[in-house]
């Protein structure tokens, strides 16, 4: 699974405007990265790992099926 896809199945039912304004970047950014069209830079990447307690490896680097 894309990390695009795993950031949009985390967020479930969360808009994007509460939880980019709870990680502290910005709506289209991460809307962008939902969709694959950007990827975020090293620190968005740990501060989107935090906001989910998990690591960045587990989201950005994971191509296995999330669980």
């Amino acid at each position: 699974m894309e990390a695009g896809a795993i950031i949009r199945e985390l967020r479930g039912t969360k808009s994007l405007s509460t939880m980019a304004n709870e990680i502290g970047i910005t709506k289209s950014s991460l809307a962008m990265y939902e969709r694959g069209e950007r990827t975020p830079s090293d620190e968005k990447k740990i501060m989107i790992a935090r906001y989910f307690g998990l690591s960045v490896q587990d989201i950005f680097f994971n191509n296995k099926e999330h669980e």
